[in-house]
């Protein structure tokens, strides 16, 4: 866990507008500064500080965003109770070393006059685009928005979003952003939780039915170290594991290749078994990266 700012801390800027985002920016590029962005919705929680502190690792000055994007939520999704808790976020921010937040608001992001909006077709069509029509189109506006403010050299995003982090890849690279984009682990509770800033919509009994996805993935891993490669197979059982959860609702599982995000009928190079699921009135997304070894496959959850 991070620790707590201390009074020696230098204070995280607040940056609010876009004219001194970028000015900002620019100063640090001047200088030759190695820029790393990671974006976040705020209510940070460890998976957030794992991006820092691996941006830290090659990057100065960092800026972090917090900004809940309206134009990723549908019209029944949960943009106004979405956790908003930016003074404990800077404060947290600060104990890491943050040099910028960058927190815009939403007229600043998207005045009266915004029209543009951009979209990854194919990708952004199947599993999250199909269940949330309109999100994915969101996030990357929203995203190449901030890539043209900031203009970081590396950009970081988490693998829980596995089909979020491949269509911005795709986009920095279809619309030529010099962002290269970096993926990291996924960061888990002890009993094997995903963190999720949606997680804390969960009462205590919801909390314990949640470990149900990452049940549900680790037995496919335990398929996989088994010889097992079917698809099919692989995912009657993660979902016999889910089923037998009282309180969890599938919505979908999928075992698809990693750069296409296409079904697969049997693991063949690198692929993603992808869960989403009601838990409640919570919905929760999990992933295990599926890489092939030798002549065998390794799970990575």
């Amino acid at each position: 866990m991070c620790r707590c700012a201390l009074p020696s801390d230098p204070p995280v800027e607040t940056i609010h507008t876009i004219a001194w985002m970028k000015q900002v920016a620019r100063e640090a590029r001047a200088k030759e500064r190695i820029l790393g962005f990671v974006p976040t919705m705020g209510a940070l929680h460890e998976g957030h500080l794992s991006l820092i502190r691996e941006a830290q690792k090659g990057c100065s000055p960092v800026v972090a965003s917090i900004f809940v994007n309206p134009t990723q939520f549908g019209p029944t999704e949960d943009f106004q109770k979405y956790p908003r808790t930016l003074e404990a976020d800077r404060a947290v921010l600060e104990g890491l070393g943050v040099e910028y937040l960058f927190h815009p608001s939403r007229e600043e992001m998207y005045p009266n006059s915004f029209r543009t909006s951009v979209s990854v077709e194919a990708l952004g069509e199947r599993l999250e685009g199909r269940s949330r029509p309109g999100h994915f189109r969101g996030v990357t506006t929203v995203v190449l928005k901030f890539f043209e403010i900031i203009q970081p050299r590396f950009a970081f995003f988490g693998r829980k979003d596995a089909q979020q982090a491949r269509i911005i890849r795709q986009m920095a690279g279809d619309l030529n952003s010099d962002a290269q984009i970096v993926v990291c682990p996924i960061v888990r509770e002890q009993d094997g939780l995903a963190l999720s800033s949606r997680n804390a919509y969960l009462s205590e009994a919801e909390r314990r039915a949640a470990t149900a996805l990452y049940e549900g993935l680790d037995a496919l891993r335990k398929d996989v170290d088994s010889g097992t490669l079917d698809a099919a197979r692989l995912l009657t059982e993660l979902r016999r594991v889910m089923d037998a959860r009282a309180g969890v609702a599938i919505e979908y599982t999928e075992i698809v290749d990693a750069e296409t995000f296409e079904p697969v009928v049997s693991l063949r190079r690198t692929c993603y078994a992808l869960v989403a699921a009601l838990v409640g009135k919570t919905r929760l997304i999990d992933n295990a990266l599926i890489e092939q070894d030798g002549e065998s496959f390794r799970v990575t959850l």
